[in-house]
């Protein structure tokens, strides 16, 4: 309670304008530390998902988000073909891949 009657202005209205600045400083610094903290890391790793997931192609081998993994065999829109063994096909959305993994077999 003490430090609600300090910040309040005084009754004389003397001190208000340089309270005011100052306050606006405060807010400033803390959107720009949230931004470059929170927003812009978040928007540079949406951009890297969506290039991931427009970069696959047939053949590349894939985990969704649910631990599913396979191989793709086709491609639509916005539908992938996994197979996932034993000629066993499955639909999934092209946003539920979450890795592509690496190909490491022609590297001896």
């Amino acid at each position: 309670m003490e430090i609600l009657i300090a910040m309040a202005p005084s009754p004389d209205g003397s001190g208000g304008g340089g309270s005011m600045i100052s306050t606006l400083i405060m807010f400033g610094a803390i959107f720009a530390i949230f931004y470059f903290m929170i927003i812009r890391p978040q928007q540079k790793r949406a951009k890297e998902r969506e290039k991931l997931l427009s970069a696959i192609e047939k053949g590349d081998k894939v985990i969704t988000s649910g631990g599913m993994h396979g191989t793709i065999a086709g491609i639509e829109d916005k539908i992938v073909l996994l197979d996932v063994g034993n000629n066993v096909k499955m639909k999934f959305d092209r946003s539920a891949i979450a890795t592509v993994l690496k190909d490491n077999s022609d590297k001896k």
